[in-house]
C-alpha cells in the first residue's frame, strides 16, 4: 500500500468527560491516537492531529518525520478541555480548509444517542465525501455489566430494561453511520487501543 496520511481527530467535548477506572474517555482517546500514530509511521504512513470542542483547537499536519511523534506527544499532552459543547459544522469547514489529500481520518467521540447522532450526520457526511471517515465511540462498560447482573425486583427489571435500550441505541447509531458509508467502531475504552489499531491495519491492508 502506498504512503497515506492518518489523522487522529480527537472531540474533547462534554461526551468525553465520561470517566472509567480514573481516567476520562478523553484520556483513553489521546494515548489510543498516539499509538496509532506510532503504528502509522512505522508504516510509512505520515500522522496529523486535530483536537476540537465548540470550535477547532489544534491542527498538526500529517508527517512522518523523525521527531514528529514527540511534538504530537507535547501537543496531546498538553490539551485542556472545560468539557464544552461540541460543534461539527465547525470541525467540518476547518477540515475542508487543511487537508486537501482525502486522508483516512478517524474520530473518537461518543454519541450518546440516535438524535445527538442525526444532529451531526450532516457534517459527518460531508467529510466522508472527501475522506475516509472511522468514528470510534464506546460502550457503557458499567451499563453492560448492569445489564449482565441477575434481576431480583420488579424495579430492577424496569432499570434492566432502560439500560437494554441504551445500549441497543450504540448498535444502532453503528448501522446508522454504516448506511451513510462512514465506517464505525463500537468499543470499550480497556479494548480501544488494541482496536483501532487493529482497524487502522486491515482498512490499509484493503
Amino acid at each position: 500500500a502506498c504512503s497515506q496520511q492518518i489523522f487522529s481527530i480527537i472531540d474533547k467535548g462534554r461526551v468525553m468527560q465520561q470517566a472509567f477506572q480514573d481516567m476520562t474517555l478523553l484520556d483513553y482517546a489521546i494515548n489510543a491516537s498516539l499509538a496509532l500514530s506510532f503504528v502509522a509511521m512505522r508504516k510509512e504512513d505520515r500522522a496529523g492531529l486535530i483536537t476540537f470542542a465548540d470550535k477547532t483547537d489544534t491542527f498538526v499536519a500529517a508527517d512522518r518525520r523523525p521527531g514528529h511523534i514527540n511534538k504530537l506527544m507535547e501537543t496531546l499532552y498538553a490539551e485542556q478541555t472545560d468539557f464544552g459543547e461540541t460543534d461539527f459544522s465547525a470541525l467540518s469547514i476547518a477540515i475542508g480548509r487543511h487537508i486537501s489529500k482525502h486522508s483516512l481520518l478517524v474520530l473518537y467521540n461518543n454519541f450518546m444517542g440516535q438524535v445527538s447522532l442525526q444532529r451531526q450526520l450532516p457534517f459527518l457526511q460531508q467529510i466522508a465525501r472527501r475522506h475516509r471517515l472511522l468514528v470510534v465511540f464506546f460502550e457503557d462498560v458499567e451499563l453492560q455489566q448492569f445489564i449482565d447482573s441477575p434481576v431480583r425486583t420488579e424495579e430492577e427489571q424496569c432499570q434492566h430494561e432502560v439500560a437494554e435500550k441504551f445500549a441497543a441505541e450504540k448498535q444502532l447509531i453503528s448501522a446508522t453511520l454504516r448506511q451513510h458509508g462512514i465506517l464505525s467502531l463500537l468499543t470499550t475504552p480497556q479494548a480501544l487501543t488494541v482496536d483501532v489499531i487493529n482497524r487502522y491495519l486491515a482498512i490499509r491492508s484493503f
